[in-house]
């Protein structure tokens, strides 16, 4: 792990030597004199590129200044074509003369991200580069410091930019989908992966079983160039799947944790696997089992589970209970199809879906009652 901080004395030495290649020069400007010059430019009808005044500036005029104001530093641009391949967006072509001459260190003296980043990939030897479209400007110019820096330009490709699921922009400022909140509300980690993967490509959404999978089957040349809808909805049913996926071994703590016998466990497992939707999902299931359900029963259904509760004996059930029981109800209230079997889901687990109820019957601890 390398931190930026830590190098200062690196890009320190850097500027030195690109100062006298004649590549990186002092300015003077204050942020209103870069202003009032931006918006003259543009009320010409021109774009608004520094001018380079700072050049025609003799050393005399450079003391007097450094007297009166801080100073900010720029990389000063070959103003000729900067051409690459993109490995997205394809051929790419910027005009240097028609962009500003980098600013690389603020007048508080702090190197801005360009430069340093520009230093530590030459000396690391990047070799490709991954961000988004909102950059390809920056990386013209980057291109120019490595090459400049004696380095060679990494291979670059450019995302699209992603939206809100309505089309929204996205902030990483908000922090509304840092990594640490996904994992705070229990999504899983190869869910944001295999969907982070394949989002903006022309690839379809596939869940994949390991961090290697995932690279296996990445293709930076299938994704395009036009905005990309994020819906953190869309990480539910891949998260579910995931958690659905694990063997025994990688949840076993989990139901133990929750009380599950051990006994019980792997049918338990088994059982609630597809509906537990995240790990926290798990526990909630085996409270149902072990303690009972609120069993909730419409006014319409009230005789029928009365009926059904007397026909019902006390735990332990087996394989075979659900069966039978709902064939003895069947005889005695008419009852079939869902008329039958959904009003006694919710009077066993007090909800509308979930496991099969012939694997839920032998994991019940007491008999189902209603609220």
């Amino acid at each position: 792990m390398e931190r930026q901080s830590a190098r200062i004395a690196r890009y320190d030495a850097e500027k030195a030597r690109l100062i006298a290649m004649g590549r990186v020069y002092e300015c003077f400007e204050t942020p209103v004199e870069l202003d009032l010059k931006r918006k003259k430019l543009l009320n010409m009808g021109k774009p608004p590129v520094y001018d380079r005044a700072a050049l025609a500036l003799s050393e005399g005029e450079k003391d007097r200044l450094r007297a009166e104001r801080g100073s900010h530093w720029r990389f000063k641009l070959d103003q000729t074509r900067i051409d690459w391949t993109d490995g997205i967006l394809g051929p790419i072509s910027i005009d240097a003369a028609s962009v500003s001459d980098p600013v690389i260190i603020k007048n508080d003296g702090q190197y801005l991200y360009s430069f340093a980043s520009a230093v530590d990939d030459t000396d690391m030897g990047v070799t490709d580069i991954v961000r988004g479209a909102d950059h390809v400007t920056n990386t013209a110019t980057q291109i120019q410091m490595i090459e400049a820096l004696g380095g060679t330009p990494p291979r670059f490709a450019h995302h699209s930019l992603l939206t809100g699921p309505n089309g929204e922009g996205l902030s990483k400022r908000l922090g509304t989908l840092s990594i640490r909140d996904l994992r705070g509300q229990g999504l899983e980690p190869l869910a944001v992966l295999s969907l982070m993967a394949r989002l903006g490509s022309s690839e379809p959404v596939e869940l994949r079983s390991s961090v290697a999978e995932v690279v296996a089957h990445f293709d930076v040349g299938t994704f395009g160039a036009a905005p990309t809808k994020f819906d953190e909805a869309d990480l539910w049913p891949l998260t579910a799947r995931a958690v659905a996926a694990k063997p025994f071994a990688e949840v076993a703590e989990t139901i133990r944790a929750a009380g599950v016998p051990d006994a019980l466990a792997p049918a338990f497992w088994e059982a609630v696997r597809e509906n537990a939707g995240t790990m926290a999902g798990i526990a909630p299931w085996w409270q149902v089992f072990a303690q009972g359900a609120a069993g909730v029963a419409a006014d319409e259904d009230r005789a029928m589970i009365a009926t059904a509760l007397s026909l019902l004996a006390e735990p332990p059930y087996g394989p075979e209970t659900w069966h039978d029981w709902t064939e003895a109800v069947k005889a005695a209230t008419g009852r079939k199809g869902k008329g039958l079997y959904m009003p006694l889901r919710k009077l066993v687990t007090g909800r509308d879906r979930g496991p099969e109820m012939a694997a839920v019957m032998p994991l019940l601890q007491v008999k189902p009652s209603l609220a």
